[in-house]
């Protein structure tokens, strides 16, 4: 057995230190082997005895970012060649390797300790010559010690922030933070500490938590609005040497309502010309506000003045100025000059501040009202006169005034606007307005009249203005009472006496303020001597009773009874009106049977029906006499085709307007009918003189010519035709080839051949005629027959 010497690693305030420690046994035979080893603690000793192998573990920990030129040591096996070692674990033959030979184990790269601050590794020695190992893994802890190789970080690289104005010290405004990835737990690498680096004397932050605060009294945004912090975070608890890091923080400064609003100036002044209307704008003003948003609102008011009643004012919500107004209608003559107070409060007023002064301000507006050329003023809007219907003509029925508002006080004439008096009844004085009749006035026929008087300045008549003058037709008793209807009633033969036959009642066109009261009499001519009698009933109606007993029709078939119907005003008129009787056989309960030949004709008179049906039949029998008549006509009409020879279809088409009553040459319609009909002397009248050209002679056409040929012949004509015309025409030809060699096969002319046709020809025109031939062939085999 070997004695094995370890070297263990003590710490001291958290430092390392190395110490390397004497054996205290040596190798005994027939012992098995052990290590025995002191371990010092204080003054303190002890003896510990372990079954491993003597590795001489030089370091726990290793510096992060270490910049050395070798590789970092990290500790050995106190080996004799005849053992392999092999490493394992975090890092292993990358970040760790170990020397198979000597155990020595060493760093080969940079750490950090940020990436990772903890490796764990296990080492194994392995006998060369078996392949055994010789004892079990030995694992250990690597630390990588922190260096402050990490300045503070701030969550963000800007912050925003915003505090009223006017603010307390103390206030609070925002809370920055900053981060450091160094290890908290070991030394003060990751110790921030939060400083201002600009912003004083405004602003001040605490150190270690990195909340911001006003530090200045009463902090106008007015002044300054806008303003921007640099905070420091720096490690090391700020010492020196320690890493720092910087954010920017800009603090806006909100606005209160600490500003109350002034006028620029005390006195405004404004012009006016009288003739603006109401709730027109005479002027603005507006008073200024530093505040802003709804803190600047202003509302406009007029406290006190001459023109309190006479102006208004309002606020432009956009604007903040005061609108004045006119709120009357203004009278330079009246009052030319206006004194108003105007008042600018704020709408929205900080309690806090009211210690800065009333917030509201006044200003004077002076308002010039300027003269204008006004058109005459009437005395009234309107007038109402009343005038009997009976006065003569030129009466004077009242008068309009009308005079001139302005200082030179303009003479003034009248007129009728004779678009509201058509039929001139009245009349003006164009000097004095009085208003007179031209021509008679009748109250029945219109009540009202309705016209339109204009005053216009003499030295400027487009000055001008218009008053309706409305005129009441008064009511006098020129109209006589008559009858409400005419009355045309009857008695029966077998009538008794004193018996109704005809109640009447009667109507005046006059007006009447206590109501009509007429007065009904039988004519003096008739009182004595008639059949029949008249009874006055004082209720505005009368009654007609018969006379006698039983009447005669063909003694007398008809009565007529004068009636005399009075009224009761002044003065008294009065008219005769007749009453038709006829004499009809009645039955015993007095219901008419017949008249004379007269047909009596009731007072209703036909009804509205029986008017329609008559008026419709008459329409009927005219429209079925027209149509007659019309039927008549269209069948006497002669056929289209007179001639019996020309028995083909013949559709003639005429798509040339034409040069008027004169142009009879332009086509001679004979062409269409024989294409080798041509008039050789007659010139084209279609186109202008200038262009004429003499005629060329048409090729006939053969005899044998096919109508494809024929066509095509005449277009290539008229395409070279030097006289034809600049224009698109439309050429007719219409020829219908030679025909078929079979001729006409119609049998529309058989009628005029006396005897029987003989159709054996057919069998010589072949196949195609076959069934012609067998059909009339046999035909004429039976007639043989």
């Amino acid at each position: 057995m070997r004695t094995y010497h370890c070297f263990w690693l003590l710490f001291w305030a958290g430092q390392p230190h190395q110490s390397f420690l004497t054996p205290l046994s040596k190798r005994t035979s027939g012992s098995p082997e052990k290590e025995k080893v002191l371990v010092l603690s204080g003054n303190s000793r002890r003896d510990l005895h372990r079954s491993k192998r003597s590795w001489m573990w030089n370091q726990f920990f290793l510096l992060e970012e270490y910049t050395g030129t070798d590789y970092q040591y990290v500790g050995k096996d106190k080996g004799d060649g005849s053992l392999k070692y092999i490493l394992s674990g975090d890092g292993a033959g990358d970040l760790f390797i170990i020397n198979e030979n000597t155990g020595d184990i060493q760093a080969t790269k940079r750490l950090d300790r940020e990436e990772k601050p903890v490796y764990i590794l296990r080492a194994q020695a392995i006998n060369r010559r078996t392949g055994r190992p010789v004892e079990p893994e030995s694992e250990f802890i690597i630390k990588i010690h922190d260096i402050n190789d990490n300045e503070p970080m701030f969550t963000k690289d800007v912050y925003n922030a915003s505090i009223p104005e006017m603010s307390d010290v103390g206030t609070f405004v925002v809370q920055v933070t900053a981060t450091d990835a160094d290890d908290p737990t070991y030394g003060n690498s990751a110790k921030v500490v939060y400083s201002i680096l600009q912003g004083q004397p405004y602003f001040s932050v605490e150190s270690e938590t990195g909340i911001i605060k006003t530090a200045l009294l009463n902090m106008d945004r007015e002044n300054r609005e806008q303003y921007q912090v640099v905070i420091q975070a720096k490690d090391m608890g700020g010492q020196m040497g320690g890493l720092s890091g910087t954010t920017t923080v800009n603090i806006t400064l909100t606005d209160v309502n600490d500003n109350p609003p002034r006028f620029p100036q005390s006195t405004y002044q404004f012009r006016a010309p009288e003739s603006t209307p109401p709730d027109s704008p005479v002027g603005r003003i507006k008073a200024n506000d530093a505040d802003v948003d709804e803190n600047a609102e202003i509302e406009y008011s007029i406290t006190e003045g001459d023109g309190y009643d006479m102006f208004g004012i309002t606020t432009d919500k956009d604007t903040q100025e005061g609108i004045i107004t006119v709120k009357k209608a203004l009278d330079f003559e009246n009052k030319s000059l206006y004194i108003l107070k105007v008042e600018a409060t704020n709408t929205h007023v900080d309690p806090r501040f009211l210690y800065l002064g009333p917030f509201k301000d006044s200003a004077t507006v002076r308002i010039q009202v300027e003269d204008v050329d006004e058109p005459p003023v009437f005395s009234r809007p309107a007038y109402i006169m009343e005038v009997k219907e009976d006065v003569p003509i030129n009466s004077v029925i009242g008068t309009v005034t009308a005079q001139d508002p302005d200082a030179a006080r303009n003479p003034v004439k009248y007129s009728v606007d004779r678009h509201t008096d058509m039929d001139r009844v009245f009349n003006i004085n164009s000097g004095n307005g009085s208003i007179f009749t031209s021509k008679p006035l009748d109250r029945e026929t219109l009540l009202w009249h309705n016209i339109t008087v204009i005053a216009a300045e003499i030295n400027n008549p487009k000055q001008s203005s218009r008053v309706p003058v409305f005129i009441k037709v008064l009511d006098v008793n020129d109209n006589a009472p008559e009858f409400a209807m005419f009355y045309e009633t009857f008695v029966c033969e077998n009538a008794k006496a004193e018996q109704l036959i005809q109640t009447l009642s009667a109507v005046d066109k006059d007006d009447s303020y206590s109501g009509h009261q007429f007065s009904f009499s039988l004519a003096p001519e008739a009182a004595s001597s008639s059949n029949f009698t008249l009874q006055d009933n004082r209720d505005n109606t009368a009654g007609i009773f018969t006379r006698k007993t039983r009447y005669n029709r063909h003694e007398m078939s008809t009565y007529f009874l004068p009636v005399v119907i009075s009224d009761n005003d002044y003065p008294i008129q009065s008219s005769t009106e007749t009453v038709t009787i006829r004499v009809c056989a009645c039955d015993h309960r007095g219901k008419m049977l017949s008249c004379n030949a007269e047909a009596l004709i009731h007072p209703t008179g036909l009804s509205t029906g029986a008017l329609i049906a008559i008026l419709l039949c008459i329409i009927i029998l005219l429209v079925t006499v027209v149509l007659f008549a019309a039927l008549r006509r269209q069948r006497k009409k002669e056929p289209l085709i007179i001639s019996k020879e020309d028995i083909r279809d013949n559709i003639v088409s005429y798509n040339d307007e034409g040069g008027g009553e004169e142009d009879t040459q332009a086509f001679d319609i004979g062409t269409l009918r024989n294409p080798e009909a041509i008039d050789d002397n007659k010139l084209r009248r279609d186109i202008v003189p200038e262009t004429l050209f003499m005629p060329r002679r048409t090729a006939t056409a053969r005899d044998n010519t096919d109508v494809r040929d024929f066509i095509n012949q005449r277009l290539k004509e008229n395409d070279t035709d030097p006289t034809a015309p600049p224009y698109d025409s439309l050429a007719t030809y219409a020829y219908e080839g030679n025909g078929s060699v079979a001729e006409s096969l119609s049998s529309l002319e058989s009628v005029t051949t006396d005897g029987d046709q003989d159709y054996d020809y057919l069998s010589d025109w072949g196949p195609r005629f076959k069934k012609l031939a067998d059909m009339y062939g046999a035909m004429d085999s039976d007639k043989d027959s």
